[in-house]
């Protein structure tokens, strides 16, 4: 009796191997450039700050105003202002919207590292968003320059400060907005948390004058008071942050915030 011989067994051509973080990074590429959410905010953010922009050169251009010693890249602080809203919600976006459809679990079944693919979308959203923001900066910056007679030259530093570093602190704004957006796991929720968190500070200190020392304090380390101290020297009110100080302050509260979203992302059920 003879008996048939085994099937030759087969051997896939592509070679097999550990999957390891460049994968998740390029799978996180992969998403956020190909979803309408980060084409529309990171659109209206461009739009918001070279529109701005331009209303600053016409205002200053017909009303003859002279900046003093002020430079002219102090007129990007509210475009960037405006345009770190779009930031924070395509931040939140970026990890909220996958545990609204469910397309979390594909995502972990396909990396069940938790952490490795909190880290990939982190990583290519700061990078992302810090470039747009900076070079949008940059180009604004410069058609000021160009377009506008009033106020002193600026100098290396304020171009440096005006252009990526807005950009860092609004990727790290964003990262904070990203790392809420995984421990709330609601888009609209987390959302306006962060616009809260934003702009709620300086809206309450403006009615705290019979408890100056909270006053003083919201008003020197709110964002937007954070944000002004990268186009003035002074920041919004006296002995507030100034120079590179506020952009370490907000890293060490992205750093706080994304380390708590790692630990719900591990310890939660999806």
């Amino acid at each position: 009796m003879t008996t048939a011989p085994y099937p030759q067994q087969y051997t896939s051509p592509i070679p097999v191997r550990r999957a390891h973080l460049g994968d998740a990074l390029a799978s996180e590429w992969t998403k956020i450039r190909s979803v309408r959410s980060t084409m529309w905010t990171l659109g209206v953010m461009i739009l918001l700050m070279v529109g701005v922009g331009l209303l600053s050169i016409v205002a200053i251009n017909a009303t003859d105003s002279d900046l003093g010693p002020e430079s002219v890249l102090s007129l990007g602080f509210n475009g960037v202002l405006l345009g770190s809203i779009c930031v924070v919600t395509l931040g939140v976006l970026t990890i909220s919207s996958e545990y609204g459809t469910g397309m979390i679990r594909t995502t972990l079944t396909a990396c069940p590292s938790r952490g490795r693919v909190l880290a990939a979308k982190a990583i290519v959203f700061f990078l992302l968003t810090l470039v747009v923001t900076a070079v949008t900066a940059t180009v604004v910056a410069g058609m000021q320059t160009v377009m506008i007679d009033s106020g002193s030259a600026a100098s290396a530093e304020e171009w440096v400060r005006a252009t990526i570093g807005a950009g860092l602190f609004t990727a790290v704004l964003g990262l904070v907005a990203l790392a809420m957006g995984a421990l709330v796991r609601h888009s609209a929720g987390a959302i306006t948390i962060m616009i809260g968190v934003m702009l709620l500070p300086l809206v309450a200190g403006m009615f705290m004058s019979s408890l100056p020392k909270v006053q003083e304090f919201v008003f020197q380390y709110s964002i937007p008071s954070l944000l002004i101290a990268f186009y003035s020297d002074t920041g919004l009110i006296e002995g507030g942050p100034h120079g590179w100080t506020p952009l370490w302050i907000l890293s060490g509260v992205a750093a706080v915030a994304l380390a708590g979203a790692f630990l719900a992302t591990e310890k939660r059920d999806v």
